[in-house]
């Protein structure tokens, strides 16, 4: 369970990153100015935007789920859930 938390948080991470780099090419899009850019690159940020709310949400949820599982089975003691 812990792993697939590191790599939801990864994803959400990836998705950041993503989405830092499609607001450089916007900016860097005002002084060049095309119009092809301006056109396609909102559309990219509001789906990586999604995309990133979903996985946050997601990671979120799991995080819920595998603190649940832990205290539920009696693991809490031997295994720390937030870790």
């Amino acid at each position: 369970m812990d792993k697939v938390q590191r790599e939801l948080e990864d994803l959400k991470n990836s998705q950041t990153s993503i989405l830092k780099k499609v607001s450089q090419i916007a900016a860097h899009n005002i002084t060049l100015g095309v119009d092809l850019l301006d056109s396609k690159l909102p559309d990219l940020e509001e789906q990586v935007n999604a995309t990133l709310s979903t996985a946050s949400d997601l990671s979120q949820a799991f995080a819920e789920h595998r603190t649940k599982f832990f205290s539920d089975n009696n693991l809490a003691a031997t295994v720390d859930p937030t870790a």
